[in-house]
């Protein structure tokens, strides 16, 4: 890919659409930063993720602003910035929320070096089929959920 060892980022639907009909089809790991430009823990993880990306050029990195792609960011269920979602052969592998560097390189090289598609036991729960386009699991139960406890890694939508 002519984007790799760069985070690639997805300001249209249309070209959201594409980098994952691309990922999909090259078997490699996709880590996608569910992001938003008022997030301070964004902002501190972002050029964490630039130097990831340029070392890890067998992983396509994407990122999305939740505030300009607001219904990718709903149909994928994030609540709170940044989210990381692993995707491997259209399917979600791993979740990261938060500022987390050490977990988030933890998480990128277990499935980066992981066979496809095999979630980890841990994962198996957030591990959802997903068609050829990769789309995200119905949302859970419409029943509002108790508020989190304030984490300083995350950002709340």
């Amino acid at each position: 890919m002519a984007e790799e060892g760069q985070v690639i980022s997805c300001h249209t639907i249309e070209a959201w659409e594409e980098q994952l009909q691309k990922g999909n089809g090259s078997g490699k790991l996709m880590v996608v930063d569910f992001t938003a430009s008022w997030c301070g823990p964004c902002r501190f993880i972002s050029p964490i993720l630039a130097e990831f990306a340029r070392r890890m050029t067998d992983v396509i990195f994407l990122k999305v602003d939740v505030d300009e792609l607001k219904t990718v960011a709903e149909d994928w269920a994030v609540e709170a910035m940044p989210t990381f979602m692993f995707l491997k052969e259209g399917k979600i592998v791993d979740k990261v929320v938060g500022a987390k560097k050490e977990e988030l390189q933890q998480t990128i090289m277990k499935h980066a070096t992981a066979p496809s598609p095999a979630p980890a036991p841990a994962a198996a729960a957030l591990a959802t089929p997903v068609a050829a386009v990769a789309e995200p699991a119905p949302a859970a139960d419409p029943a509002p959920a108790p508020a989190p406890a304030a984490d300083p890694a995350t950002a709340n939508v």
